[in-house]
């Protein structure tokens, strides 16, 4: 759905100097901005979750205990494919 998007004359610039150095449109450029902007959104809060998790004693000791087991189930059957 296509629609205007109202940006400052110096954002404007600097979105088709990009556009220019890389050969693109700039919606081209706006959609990857756009789409790395999400990106790194969705790692903060998966680091600000996992600091919180590691915070949390009991809760961290449970995730340790948890990849062990995983470890575990990975290496099922090594032995007996060597």
């Amino acid at each position: 759905m296509p629609s205007n998007v109202r940006v400052t004359d110096n954002t404007w610039k600097t979105l088709r100097e990009i556009a220019t150095q890389a050969g693109e449109s700039m919606q081209v450029i706006l959609e990857k901005a756009v789409e790395d902007y999400r990106r790194k959104i969705l790692l903060e809060e998966a680091n600000k979750a996992y600091l919180a998790l590691k915070n949390d004693s009991e809760a961290w000791q449970g995730e340790k205990k948890e990849r062990l087991e995983w470890d575990e189930t990975l290496k099922d059957n090594l032995e007996e494919n060597e």
